[in-house]
Protein backbone atom coordinates (compact mmCIF):
# COMPACT_ATOMS: atom_id res chain seq x y z
CA UNK A 1 0.00 0.00 0.00
CA UNK A 2 1.38 3.39 -0.99
CA UNK A 3 0.93 6.00 1.71
CA UNK A 4 0.73 9.66 0.76
CA UNK A 5 2.97 12.17 2.45
CA UNK A 6 2.22 13.53 5.91
CA UNK A 7 2.92 17.25 6.14
CA UNK A 8 3.67 19.03 9.42
CA UNK A 9 3.94 22.81 9.92
CA UNK A 10 5.54 24.78 12.74
CA UNK A 11 8.77 26.23 14.09
CA UNK A 12 12.17 24.56 14.09
CA UNK A 13 14.32 25.89 16.92
CA UNK A 14 17.83 25.78 18.24
CA UNK A 15 17.74 23.75 21.47
CA UNK A 16 20.30 24.66 24.14
CA UNK A 17 20.65 22.39 27.17
CA UNK A 18 23.20 21.98 29.96
CA UNK A 19 25.11 18.68 29.82
CA UNK A 20 23.35 15.74 31.47
CA UNK A 21 21.23 16.81 34.42
CA UNK A 22 23.15 20.00 35.28
CA UNK A 23 21.45 23.28 36.16
CA UNK A 24 21.60 26.19 33.70
CA UNK A 25 25.26 27.27 33.39
CA UNK A 26 26.34 25.12 36.32
CA UNK A 27 29.31 24.66 34.02
CA UNK A 28 29.78 27.27 31.27
CA UNK A 29 28.45 25.25 28.37
CA UNK A 30 25.31 24.24 26.49
CA UNK A 31 24.72 21.22 24.27
CA UNK A 32 23.26 22.55 21.00
CA UNK A 33 20.76 20.57 18.96
CA UNK A 34 17.47 21.27 17.19
CA UNK A 35 13.84 20.68 18.03
CA UNK A 36 10.22 21.71 17.74
CA UNK A 37 6.97 19.81 18.12
CA UNK A 38 5.95 19.54 14.49
CA UNK A 39 9.46 18.75 13.26
CA UNK A 40 9.68 16.06 15.93
CA UNK A 41 6.54 14.45 14.49
CA UNK A 42 7.88 14.51 10.93
CA UNK A 43 11.17 12.92 12.01
CA UNK A 44 9.44 10.17 13.99
CA UNK A 45 7.18 9.35 11.03
CA UNK A 46 10.20 9.16 8.73
CA UNK A 47 11.87 6.84 11.26
CA UNK A 48 8.82 4.57 11.00
CA UNK A 49 9.17 4.53 7.22
CA UNK A 50 6.39 6.92 6.19
CA UNK A 51 6.95 9.83 3.78
CA UNK A 52 6.97 13.06 5.79
CA UNK A 53 7.51 16.73 5.00
CA UNK A 54 8.16 19.60 7.38
CA UNK A 55 7.18 23.17 6.49
CA UNK A 56 8.51 26.28 8.20
CA UNK A 57 10.23 29.63 7.67
CA UNK A 58 13.89 30.03 8.60
CA UNK A 59 16.49 32.79 8.28
CA UNK A 60 19.12 32.48 5.59
CA UNK A 61 22.20 31.63 7.66
CA UNK A 62 24.50 28.76 8.55
CA UNK A 63 22.62 27.73 11.71
CA UNK A 64 19.36 27.40 9.79
CA UNK A 65 21.20 25.46 7.09
CA UNK A 66 22.48 23.04 9.72
CA UNK A 67 18.95 22.58 11.05
CA UNK A 68 17.65 21.73 7.58
CA UNK A 69 20.54 19.33 7.04
CA UNK A 70 19.58 17.57 10.28
CA UNK A 71 16.02 17.10 9.03
CA UNK A 72 17.29 15.75 5.73
CA UNK A 73 19.48 13.24 7.56
CA UNK A 74 16.24 11.64 8.78
CA UNK A 75 14.82 11.58 5.21
CA UNK A 76 12.31 14.36 5.96
CA UNK A 77 11.25 16.38 2.89
CA UNK A 78 12.43 19.97 3.43
CA UNK A 79 11.65 21.27 -0.06
CA UNK A 80 8.82 23.54 1.16
CA UNK A 81 10.87 25.36 3.82
CA UNK A 82 11.20 29.04 2.93
CA UNK A 83 13.90 31.57 3.87
CA UNK A 84 12.50 34.78 5.29
CA UNK A 85 13.31 37.78 7.45
CA UNK A 86 13.63 37.23 11.17
CA UNK A 87 15.82 35.15 13.42
CA UNK A 88 15.91 31.49 14.35
CA UNK A 89 13.86 30.73 17.41
CA UNK A 90 15.58 29.06 20.35
CA UNK A 91 14.73 27.43 23.62
CA UNK A 92 16.68 26.44 26.70
CA UNK A 93 15.83 23.26 28.58
CA UNK A 94 17.10 22.09 31.94
CA UNK A 95 16.43 18.40 32.52
CA UNK A 96 14.77 17.66 35.83
CA UNK A 97 15.53 14.70 38.07
CA UNK A 98 13.64 13.12 40.95
CA UNK A 99 11.75 15.91 42.76
CA UNK A 100 13.36 18.73 40.71
CA UNK A 101 11.18 19.50 37.66
CA UNK A 102 12.47 20.24 34.18
CA UNK A 103 12.49 23.89 33.10
CA UNK A 104 12.01 25.44 29.65
CA UNK A 105 12.81 29.03 28.66
CA UNK A 106 11.57 30.19 25.24
CA UNK A 107 13.37 32.76 23.07
CA UNK A 108 11.11 32.92 20.02
CA UNK A 109 10.02 36.53 19.49
CA UNK A 110 10.73 37.97 16.02
CA UNK A 111 11.66 34.56 14.64
CA UNK A 112 11.15 33.92 10.94
CA UNK A 113 8.00 31.88 11.52
CA UNK A 114 6.63 34.46 13.99
CA UNK A 115 6.99 37.15 11.31
CA UNK A 116 5.75 35.04 8.37
CA UNK A 117 2.43 36.13 6.86
CA UNK A 118 -0.49 34.42 5.09
CA UNK A 119 0.42 34.08 1.44
CA UNK A 120 4.08 33.28 2.14
CA UNK A 121 3.53 29.54 1.54
CA UNK A 122 2.03 27.92 -1.55
CA UNK A 123 -0.24 25.41 0.13
CA UNK A 124 -1.54 24.08 -3.18
CA UNK A 125 1.95 22.86 -4.03
CA UNK A 126 2.73 21.77 -0.46
CA UNK A 127 -0.40 19.58 -0.27
CA UNK A 128 -0.18 18.26 -3.83
CA UNK A 129 1.16 14.83 -2.78
CA UNK A 130 -0.13 14.83 0.78
CA UNK A 131 -2.75 12.72 2.50
CA UNK A 132 -2.40 13.92 6.10
CA UNK A 133 -1.69 17.32 7.69
CA UNK A 134 -0.53 17.78 11.28
CA UNK A 135 -0.44 20.99 13.33
CA UNK A 136 -0.18 21.87 17.00
CA UNK A 137 -1.46 24.57 19.32
CA UNK A 138 2.11 25.86 19.66
CA UNK A 139 2.33 27.69 16.33
CA UNK A 140 -0.81 29.83 16.83
CA UNK A 141 0.59 30.86 20.22
CA UNK A 142 3.74 32.39 18.70
CA UNK A 143 2.17 35.45 17.02
CA UNK A 144 -1.03 36.71 15.41
CA UNK A 145 0.41 36.22 11.93
CA UNK A 146 1.50 32.65 12.75
CA UNK A 147 -2.04 31.95 13.94
CA UNK A 148 -3.40 33.38 10.69
CA UNK A 149 -1.01 31.14 8.75
CA UNK A 150 -2.33 28.07 10.55
CA UNK A 151 -5.92 29.10 9.79
CA UNK A 152 -5.01 29.65 6.12
CA UNK A 153 -3.35 26.23 5.90
CA UNK A 154 -6.36 24.46 7.40
CA UNK A 155 -8.67 25.91 4.76
CA UNK A 156 -6.33 24.65 2.04
CA UNK A 157 -5.90 21.25 3.68
CA UNK A 158 -9.65 20.75 3.65
CA UNK A 159 -9.85 21.86 0.01
CA UNK A 160 -7.33 19.13 -0.79
CA UNK A 161 -9.28 16.51 1.19
CA UNK A 162 -6.52 15.84 3.72
CA UNK A 163 -7.02 14.22 7.10
CA UNK A 164 -6.04 16.86 9.68
CA UNK A 165 -4.68 16.16 13.14
CA UNK A 166 -3.95 18.69 15.86
CA UNK A 167 -2.04 18.25 19.09
CA UNK A 168 -3.49 20.99 21.29
CA UNK A 169 -0.17 21.46 23.13
CA UNK A 170 -1.07 24.36 25.43
CA UNK A 171 1.99 26.48 26.28
CA UNK A 172 1.11 29.21 28.77
CA UNK A 173 4.44 31.01 28.31
CA UNK A 174 3.82 31.57 24.60
CA UNK A 175 0.31 33.06 24.54
CA UNK A 176 1.48 36.67 24.93
CA UNK A 177 0.37 38.42 21.74
CA UNK A 178 -3.16 39.39 22.76
CA UNK A 179 -5.39 36.33 22.39
CA UNK A 180 -5.94 33.53 24.87
CA UNK A 181 -5.72 29.94 23.68
CA UNK A 182 -9.39 29.31 24.45
CA UNK A 183 -10.37 32.32 22.33
CA UNK A 184 -8.59 31.08 19.20
CA UNK A 185 -8.09 27.31 19.33
CA UNK A 186 -11.80 26.32 19.20
CA UNK A 187 -12.19 27.80 15.69
CA UNK A 188 -9.10 25.93 14.50
CA UNK A 189 -10.18 22.64 16.08
CA UNK A 190 -13.50 22.85 14.21
CA UNK A 191 -11.50 22.11 11.05
CA UNK A 192 -9.67 19.12 12.55
CA UNK A 193 -10.40 15.40 12.22
CA UNK A 194 -8.18 13.91 14.95
CA UNK A 195 -7.41 15.75 18.19
CA UNK A 196 -4.54 14.87 20.51
CA UNK A 197 -4.22 16.33 23.99
CA UNK A 198 -3.73 15.91 27.67
CA UNK A 199 -6.25 17.02 30.26
CA UNK A 200 -4.67 20.46 30.74
CA UNK A 201 -4.69 21.10 26.98
CA UNK A 202 -8.43 20.44 26.87
CA UNK A 203 -9.12 22.80 29.76
CA UNK A 204 -6.83 25.65 28.70
CA UNK A 205 -7.21 25.48 24.91
CA UNK A 206 -10.87 24.52 24.56
CA UNK A 207 -12.28 25.81 27.84
CA UNK A 208 -13.80 22.43 28.69
CA UNK A 209 -13.48 21.69 32.40
CA UNK A 210 -11.99 18.36 33.37
CA UNK A 211 -12.69 16.60 36.66
CA UNK A 212 -9.13 15.35 36.78
CA UNK A 213 -5.98 16.53 38.51
CA UNK A 214 -3.14 17.22 36.07
CA UNK A 215 -0.63 16.74 38.91
CA UNK A 216 -2.06 13.44 40.10
CA UNK A 217 0.08 10.33 40.30
CA UNK A 218 -2.98 8.08 39.96
CA UNK A 219 -5.30 8.93 37.04
CA UNK A 220 -8.80 7.50 36.66
CA UNK A 221 -9.62 6.53 33.03
CA UNK A 222 -13.36 6.83 33.72
CA UNK A 223 -12.96 10.58 34.11
CA UNK A 224 -11.26 10.71 30.73
CA UNK A 225 -14.15 8.91 29.09
CA UNK A 226 -16.39 11.74 30.31
CA UNK A 227 -13.88 14.38 29.22
CA UNK A 228 -13.37 13.01 25.71
CA UNK A 229 -17.13 12.56 25.36
CA UNK A 230 -17.66 16.23 26.13
CA UNK A 231 -15.07 17.25 23.54
CA UNK A 232 -16.66 15.08 20.86
CA UNK A 233 -20.08 16.48 21.71
CA UNK A 234 -18.80 20.06 21.46
CA UNK A 235 -16.92 19.37 18.20
CA UNK A 236 -19.01 17.15 15.92
CA UNK A 237 -16.35 17.45 13.19
CA UNK A 238 -13.91 15.37 15.23
CA UNK A 239 -13.69 11.71 14.33
CA UNK A 240 -11.62 10.87 17.41
CA UNK A 241 -9.67 12.35 20.28
CA UNK A 242 -6.68 10.74 21.96
CA UNK A 243 -5.55 11.83 25.43
CA UNK A 244 -2.24 10.94 27.03
CA UNK A 245 -2.33 9.90 30.69
CA UNK A 246 0.84 10.86 32.53
CA UNK A 247 1.14 9.93 36.20
CA UNK A 248 3.91 12.19 37.48
CA UNK A 249 5.41 10.47 40.48
CA UNK A 250 8.57 12.56 40.05
CA UNK A 251 10.59 14.10 37.22
CA UNK A 252 12.38 10.77 36.87
CA UNK A 253 9.45 8.38 37.37
CA UNK A 254 6.19 8.53 35.40
CA UNK A 255 3.34 6.20 34.70
CA UNK A 256 2.45 6.39 31.00
CA UNK A 257 -0.63 5.35 29.05
CA UNK A 258 -3.30 6.91 26.85
CA UNK A 259 -6.93 6.65 25.85
CA UNK A 260 -8.87 7.21 22.65
CA UNK A 261 -12.53 7.95 22.01
CA UNK A 262 -13.65 7.44 18.40
CA UNK A 263 -17.40 7.84 19.07
CA UNK A 264 -17.88 4.07 18.76
CA UNK A 265 -15.69 2.94 21.63
CA UNK A 266 -13.50 4.26 24.43
CA UNK A 267 -10.11 2.55 24.42
CA UNK A 268 -7.51 2.58 27.19
CA UNK A 269 -3.97 1.49 26.36
CA UNK A 270 -1.50 -0.66 28.20
CA UNK A 271 0.27 1.10 31.10
CA UNK A 272 4.05 1.58 31.25
CA UNK A 273 5.98 2.33 34.43
CA UNK A 274 8.88 4.54 33.27
CA UNK A 275 11.72 5.03 35.73
CA UNK A 276 14.99 6.91 35.25
CA UNK A 277 13.59 9.22 32.55
CA UNK A 278 16.33 10.55 30.28
CA UNK A 279 14.33 13.31 28.50
CA UNK A 280 10.61 14.04 28.63
CA UNK A 281 10.72 16.68 25.89
CA UNK A 282 9.31 15.35 22.62
CA UNK A 283 7.50 12.38 24.15
CA UNK A 284 4.09 13.80 23.27
CA UNK A 285 5.27 14.41 19.72
CA UNK A 286 6.39 10.80 19.50
CA UNK A 287 2.90 9.79 20.66
CA UNK A 288 1.32 11.95 17.96
CA UNK A 289 3.58 10.45 15.30
CA UNK A 290 2.81 6.95 16.50
CA UNK A 291 -0.93 7.62 16.34
CA UNK A 292 -0.67 9.12 12.83
CA UNK A 293 1.37 6.11 11.72
CA UNK A 294 -1.03 3.65 13.32
CA UNK A 295 -4.15 5.22 11.88
CA UNK A 296 -2.65 4.96 8.39
CA UNK A 297 -0.91 1.60 8.63
CA UNK A 298 -2.54 -0.57 11.30
CA UNK A 299 -5.83 -2.42 11.30
CA UNK A 300 -7.64 -0.77 14.22
CA UNK A 301 -7.68 2.29 16.43
CA UNK A 302 -6.70 0.08 19.37
CA UNK A 303 -3.59 -1.03 17.53
CA UNK A 304 -2.84 2.58 16.59
CA UNK A 305 -3.18 3.71 20.22
CA UNK A 306 -0.95 0.92 21.52
CA UNK A 307 1.68 1.72 18.90
CA UNK A 308 1.60 5.42 19.85
CA UNK A 309 2.00 4.70 23.56
CA UNK A 310 4.86 2.27 22.96
CA UNK A 311 6.65 4.72 20.66
CA UNK A 312 6.33 7.54 23.17
CA UNK A 313 7.38 5.27 26.03
CA UNK A 314 10.67 4.62 24.24
CA UNK A 315 11.21 8.34 23.61
CA UNK A 316 11.57 8.87 27.39
CA UNK A 317 14.90 7.03 27.09
CA UNK A 318 16.35 9.25 24.32
CA UNK A 319 18.08 12.57 24.89
CA UNK A 320 17.03 15.45 22.65
CA UNK A 321 13.80 16.46 20.94
CA UNK A 322 13.94 13.85 18.20
CA UNK A 323 12.74 10.28 18.53
CA UNK A 324 15.36 7.89 17.25
CA UNK A 325 13.40 4.67 17.75
CA UNK A 326 12.90 2.42 14.75
CA UNK A 327 9.73 0.65 13.72
CA UNK A 328 11.29 -2.66 14.76
CA UNK A 329 12.10 -1.34 18.25
CA UNK A 330 8.54 -0.15 18.81
CA UNK A 331 7.17 -3.46 17.58
CA UNK A 332 9.51 -5.34 19.95
CA UNK A 333 8.18 -3.37 22.91
CA UNK A 334 4.62 -4.04 21.78
CA UNK A 335 5.44 -7.75 21.86
CA UNK A 336 6.50 -7.47 25.49
CA UNK A 337 10.25 -7.01 25.28
CA UNK A 338 10.76 -4.63 28.23
CA UNK A 339 13.89 -6.24 29.71
CA UNK A 340 16.39 -3.77 28.29
CA UNK A 341 18.92 -6.59 28.01
CA UNK A 342 22.00 -5.97 25.90
CA UNK A 343 21.41 -7.04 22.30
CA UNK A 344 24.49 -8.67 20.78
Amino acid sequence: MTTKQTVTFGELMLRLAPPGFERFLQTPQFVASFGGGEANVAIALAQFGLPAAFVTALPNNAIADAAVAELRSFAVDTSHIIHAKGRMGAYYVEAGANQRPSKVIYDREYSAIALAQPGDFDWNIIFRNAGWYHITGITPAISSSAAALVAESLVKAKEHGLTVSCDLNFRKNLWKWGKRADELMPDLVRQVDIAIANEEDVQKSLGIAAEVNVHSSNLNPAQYEKLTGRVLQEYPNLKAIAVTLRESKSASHNGWSACLNNRKEFIVSRHYDITHIVDRVGTGDSFAAGLIFGMQQLSSHRDALEFAVAASCLKHSIMGDFSRSTLAEVEALLKGDESGRVQR
